[in-house]
């Protein structure tokens, strides 16, 4: 079989340091690269200096214009076989164009997360009311869900998303379930003991709303009634953007202690006692929680945090959406070895279980190598797909060709 061309379209260059997102997007990279394709990754962004090396996995990187025609020429000279776009934005923003260069290409959409979903969690936390069926009837869910109908295939990262999108009657043929991708835990020899671990962390990408909330509930309502229960113990503080405002939470006296980015996610988090992580709002699968979980690291989290993530299996720690609760449970995890241990243990089975990466890669290769074969007849069946890629309807293609007419 001839080698596949398989291009890459990023909102920004992967920070895996930086967010889960870049993490995602790097395990793609090296699946399709393990499998003998051509993988190329093209975007409109800057790199920054925590920008991963593609190109030393064997990526071709391309730097893009945003509204330009030049894409087009470039695209049809690149003839791509499958086209991944970065989140729902960068298939509004290119879709159409890969429709007329290449519109025999395979296109994906690996959703990252379900941004509508998080986006009316956001609002109703901000809002101080419980989520309704109906806030998740926004500008956003409309725009998202178009996208994927759009795409011949969308990446979900989260069974609980898998089922929420067929609650909105998209087919379950154009969506694929794949978690992340991790390695299976084979021994726990080299972590950090009980005895060998002191103190709480949390850590999180600071331009990520859900994290910056979770960053302020900590610090108002969750550490003030776990400083009391445990006044031995300190609170560590990490993520990338890290903004003045982020920094101006740091209080000694309060053990409240703000480090800004950490070069290693894992080799950090590995070196306490409990993660930390009571998130409000979000969706989709928490890197960080895979993090800890690979470094034998307990989670104390909520409801939201843990959604998706452990499947049935027993969690890797405490659930508690009480702050008051959650800070008692989280004083008896940090005190009680033997939970504690029985906690890493569970974290063992959920990555062994749910995130091995051998029992994913071939299943998703193989739905590809059928959906490359059979493109017509799948694309029949999801006709409503067809109809929003009409001219008529693509109100993004039309803004786009402005917005270059414009720039002229």
């Amino acid at each position: 079989m001839a080698t596949r061309k398989v291009l890459f379209i990023g909102l920004v260059w992967p920070e895996p340091t930086s967010s889960a997102a870049g993490t995602r997007i790097v395990q793609l990279a090296q699946l399709f690269l393990a499998n003998g394709d051509e993988v190329h990754f093209a975007s409109a962004a800057s790199k920054s200096e925590f920008s991963f090396d593609l190109e030393s996995l064997g990526v071709t990187n391309h730097d893009i214009k945003l509204n330009d025609s030049s894409f087009d020429q470039w695209l049809s000279a690149l003839n791509p076989d499958l086209v991944v776009f970065d989140r729902f934005m960068i298939e509004e923003q290119y879709g159409w164009r890969v429709q007329e260069a290449c519109p025999n290409a395979l296109k994906i959409l690996d959703t990252e997360d379900l941004h509508f979903l998080r986006q009316a969690r956001q609002t109703a936390v901000k809002q101080k009311k419980n989520l309704t069926q109906s806030d998740l009837y926004n500008d956003v869910t409309k725009r998202e869900l178009a996208a994927i109908l759009r795409c011949d295939l969308s990446l979900i990262i989260s069974q609980v998303e898998m089922e929420l999108l067929q609650t909105f009657n998209i087919s379950p043929h154009i969506l694929y379930y794949l978690p992340f991708l991790e390695e299976e835990i084979t021994s726990t020899k080299n972590w950090n003991t009980f005895e060998g671990r002191k103190d709480l962390v949390f850590i999180g990408n600071y331009l990520h709303e859900p994290n910056w909330q979770t960053l302020q509930y900590l610090k108002t309502a969750v550490w003030p009634l776990l400083r009391k229960k445990l006044p031995e113990a300190s609170l560590h503080i990490y993520g990338a953007y890290a903004s003045e405002k982020v920094i101006q939470l740091h209080n000694t006296r309060e053990k409240f202690l703000v480090h800004g980015r950490a070069e290693n996610a894992r080799e950090t988090i590995a070196q306490y006692r409990i993660l930390l992580a009571p998130l409000l709002f979000g969706a989709g699968a928490k890197g960080k929680f895979v993090d800890a979980m690979q470094t034998g690291t307990p989670i104390a989290s909520t409801s939201v945090g843990a959604e998706g993530m452990a499947n049935g299996l027993d969690w890797a720690g405490i659930i508690n959406d009480n702050p008051e609760q959650l800070a008692d449970e989280t004083a008896k995890l940090y005190h009680d070895q033997i939970s504690w241990e029985q906690a890493q243990q569970n974290g063992v089975q959920i990555i062994n279980q749910l995130y091995a990466k051998s029992k994913f890669e071939t299943p998703f290769l193989q739905q590809i190598a059928h959906l490359e074969k059979n493109l017509t007849e799948h694309r029949k069946q999801n006709f409503l797909g067809e109809v929003l890629k009409h001219h008529t309807l693509q109100s993004t293609k039309y803004m786009s060709l402005w917005i270059e007419e414009k720039n002229k």
